[in-house]
Formats: C-alpha cells, structure tokens, sequence
C-alpha cells in the first residue's frame, strides 16, 4: 500500500468517526427505534398534542385576561373616542363569560 492509498483510507476512516459521532448526538438509532414501534409513536405523538393543546389554551386564556384588563383600564381613563367603543367590548366580553354556553 503505498502513501497516497494510506491518505485516503485514514480520510475516509476519519470521515467515518466524524459521521458516527453526528449520528449519535442525532440520536437516530432512538428515532429508528421509535418509528419501529407504532403503539409507542401515537403514545408520544398523543402525549405531545395533548401538551401543547392544554398550553395554547393557557396561553390564549392568559392573554385574553390580560388583554380585557388593558381594556378595562383603558376604559376608565374616559378617552374621547376610544373609550366607548372599548367599554361595548368588555361588556359583551363579560356577559359572555357571566353565561353559560
């Protein structure tokens, strides 16, 4: 085996490494794993969209409140214009919560 032969094999062998190495911290043989056992992906994927329904709803009703207090306050600084058209909407927010559906 000559020097130039010797060049490539340590190249390729140390493109290999760095290749392995990548694919360890994909986590790829998990992911692999994972797509291999159907009941456990609708397990996960059921667990993460119920995650993330539960945190928009939190995070929409956060705002909301937030949002409806601004107005409120706004409402109270008796603005000209605005303050009318602002207290229209938190009534109707707060008859809406005040009801049943």
């Amino acid at each position: 085996m000559n020097e130039r032969e010797r060049r490539i094999l340590e190249a390729l062998r140390d493109k290999i490494t760095e290749l392995s190495i990548n694919m360890e911290k994909m986590k790829l043989a998990e992911y692999v794993q994972l797509l291999e056992q159907p009941g456990r992906l609708l397990y996960v994927n059921f667990l993460s969209g119920l995650a993330r329904g539960v945190g928009v709803a939190v995070g929409f009703a956060l705002l909301g409140a937030i949002l409806i207090m601004i107005l409120q306050r706004l409402v109270m600084l008796n603005l000209p214009v605005i303050g009318g058209f602002i207290a229209e909407i938190v009534a109707i927010v707060q008859s809406r919560l005040g009801s049943p559906p």
